[in-house]
């Protein structure tokens, strides 16, 4: 009998190696090679039959531009991270920690589509009777859904072809496999194959395909990092597992804006949407407290209030200490070195913590001004004023740079109450805001002299 050949595969880039070694030698990664069986000879020409066939070259302007529709899942806050709802032939890839409700909110999307749409439920998880017991739970009118469970990918995708339904759900893409490979399923090689084969049919029958995908510890998507770059919109969830509410971040879409942001809270009914999320971010404290200070932060196509809050204390060890927890440590660490540079405010014995409320995510340097007044309001215990929000970021040299959609975050802050308001200059507002009273900012010098002055 002949030994099954095998070969490394980089989990990153996908690059293959007759031979493990500690680093890819295409994309840099360490220790990112996994061993994967080869297909047979005698399978590999029948992998691909009944796909849809090549198209020849054609010009683009014959190409016609037609309006995308979009399937409305029932939930605004995840079509709004979608960009207004499914689009027929796409593939969305969806993950998150175990348990954060990934296959809650498909199973709600499904429910309310069935109405009026052909869907399929794959399960690979769970039992049919574990995913009706679930839908009964949870409310849901969805006695016509149709469930499959089952791993094998020949078997699903002969469902798929006869039945053609305009959403599929596949839950989840680690544990399909493909009789045409020997590797187990979850392997790179599996995930490889399964993935490439069903995205294809998704583009052939004009199916709306959303795969759920397991986390790493890491938090990244497991599998080969190719699994990313097929697909057409790449979401997580985020969010705190103690605490009911969720976030769904949209990283990739190609048919809507990246960094989107969808947020939801776990009852029990399921996943339901937060209309006004910026209360969520916004702690409710009865008087001004030092070391806090609102920022107004921009999330795909929605501007977001969320509170700084940030702790000073003199530091104990040789190393003082620099955490921050749902913003960019390495970024804390410079606008730390620019608060002694440009005003003279030493750090250099102090430990310094820095939060985000609520458990969201921060990455945009916009929120530099934000961080830095609160950093400088412990270090005073001295309380900005109520009714302040600010955003903007600030350079190495001190200076204070615009942000993007500035009108916007201002209306969101005057639309919450706010009636103060610290921005670049560059980001005035051309006309005054009713209720709004705002400073434009040139240096950090001139943030710390007129954040209380009121």
């Amino acid at each position: 009998m002949a030994r099954a050949r095998t070969q490394y595969v980089c989990n990153e880039c996908g690059a293959a190696s007759p031979k493990w070694q500690g680093r890819c030698t295409e994309c840099g990664a360490w220790n990112s090679l996994i061993e994967t069986t080869l297909a047979t000879a005698a399978s590999a020409p029948h992998r691909y039959e009944g796909l849809a066939p090549g198209q020849g070259v054609v010009a683009l302007s014959a190409v016609p531009a037609e309006r995308i529709e979009r399937l409305d899942t029932g939930s605004e806050e995840f079509d709004r991270v979608l960009g207004g709802g499914l689009v027929g032939g796409s593939v969305v890839l969806i993950g998150g920690d175990p348990g954060i409700g990934k296959s809650t909110l498909l199973l709600q999307a499904l429910a309310h589509l069935s109405a009026s749409h052909d869907v399929l439920y794959v399960s690979g998880e769970e039992s049919a009777a574990q995913i009706a017991m679930r839908a009964r739970r949870l409310g849901l009118a969805a006695d016509s859904l149709p469930l499959l469970a089952e791993i094998s990918l020949e078997a699903i995708s002969a469902v798929i072809t006869g039945r053609r339904p305009a959403v599929a759900v596949i839950d989840s893409i680690q544990t399909l496999y493909s009789s045409a490979l020997q590797s187990a399923p979850g392997s790179v090689a599996q995930v490889r194959e399964c993935s490439a084969q069903l995205t294809r049919l998704a583009k052939q029958f004009g199916i709306a395909l959303v795969l759920i995908g397991h986390v790493t510890k890491e938090g990244t998507l497991a599998g080969p990092r190719v699994l990313e770059h097929i697909v057409d919109a790449v979401l997580y969830f985020e969010g705190d597992s103690h605490s009911s509410y969720r976030l769904v971040r949209a990283v990739k879409n190609r048919f809507g804006a990246v960094n989107e942001l969808g947020v939801f809270a776990m009852t029990d009914r399921g996943l339901r949407g937060v209309g006004n999320p910026s209360a969520l971010f916004l702690s409710q404290h009865p008087s001004p407290v030092a070391g806090s200070c609102v920022l107004v932060t921009q999330e795909g196509t929605r501007p977001l209030l969320v509170e700084i809050q940030a702790l000073v204390d003199t530091a104990h060890v040789p190393n003082p200490r620099r955490l921050s927890v749902g913003l960019e440590s390495h970024r804390l660490a410079m606008l730390l070195a620019v608060l002694h540079r440009h005003a003279g405010l030493a750090l250099f014995d102090q430990d310094v913590f820095v939060n985000a409320v609520g458990g969201v995510r921060i990455s945009e340097p916009a929120a530099d001004l934000a961080v830095m007044l609160a950093v400088v309001s412990s270090l005073r215990n001295r309380a900005l004023p109520r009714g302040l929000a600010v955003f903007g970021e600030v350079g190495l040299a001190g200076e204070i740079r615009p942000a993007p959609r500035g009108q916007e975050r201002l209306r969101e802050a005057a639309k919450l109450g706010f009636a103060y308001a610290l921005v670049p200059k560059a980001n005035l507002p051309k006309k005054p805001i009713e209720g709004l009273e705002v400073i434009g900012l040139e240096r950090i010098d001139q943030a710390l002299e007129a954040a209380w002055r009121w």
